[in-house]
């Protein structure tokens, strides 16, 4: 595992962005672990969050984008510092991100940022993608602006579950719309990193965590 990966896993707990324990998904699903990057809350954590970004794109789309979207409303900081992320390390990418509703004075339109061209590259930056809502919701808005490219979705983390079908939904989403999907870290990642492990002197992630986490795979596992 790449460093940056091991580093951004510790940066996560130490944020309180994953937690382990007893929560319930928005599927109503039981989980034993919970990501939730609503609680990065500083300047310094979204400017690391964006070096983590900047770093899983630049691995996996090296030169092919020229735009980056982030779906409302949790991908706008997550666009922002991701395009500062990249601009850090020499790509200056724009950024661009949707309204939930239209705007009907000033500039109006649904899209706010630079917005694409025919032939653009577009890669969707998106926190943790459970069934592709907000993918599906988003791309028909990109592809009316212009006849785009959309050449990826990269997500901060990968929880390997079944979506809406056998598929994990990354793996759906891939299919549905022919595109490239990354996460920074997967869930195998996190496990491996972290079990037994100690964050500033406490394991997260015991034997015990570890069995609960098998059977939550064993149930909704891709």
């Amino acid at each position: 595992m790449q460093e940056y990966k091991r580093d951004f896993i510790e940066f996560m707990v130490r944020s309180d962005v994953l937690t382990f324990g007893d929560f319930t998904t928005k599927s109503g699903r039981r989980t034993p672990f919970f990501i939730n990057t609503g609680r990065y809350r500083t300047g310094e954590q979204l400017a690391q969050l964006g070096a983590f970004f900047a770093a899983a794109i630049d691995e996996s789309w090296p030169d092919d984008v020229d735009i980056l979207f982030g779906p409302a409303y949790k991908g706008i900081p997550l666009v922002a510092t991701a395009s500062i992320g990249l601009a850090a390390r020499g790509r200056n990418i724009g950024y661009l991100f949707n309204r939930k509703e239209a705007k009907d004075h000033g500039e109006g339109g649904v899209l706010v940022g630079a917005l694409p061209a025919d032939g653009d590259r577009v890669l969707i930056v998106e926190d943790v993608t459970t069934a592709g809502t907000s993918i599906r919701e988003t791309v028909p808005i990109l592809q009316a602006q212009a006849d785009v490219d959309i050449v990826g979705l990269i997500v901060s983390a990968d929880r390997q579950e079944r979506g809406t079908g056998d598929r994990s939904a990354l793996a759906q989403v891939a299919q549905d719309f022919s595109m490239t999907t990354r996460a920074i870290v997967t869930l195998d990642d996190i496990v491996d990193h972290l079990h037994n492990r100690k964050v500033d002197g406490a394991v997260v992630l015991d034997d015990g965590m570890l069995e609960r986490i098998h059977a939550y795979r064993e149930q909704y596992g891709a």
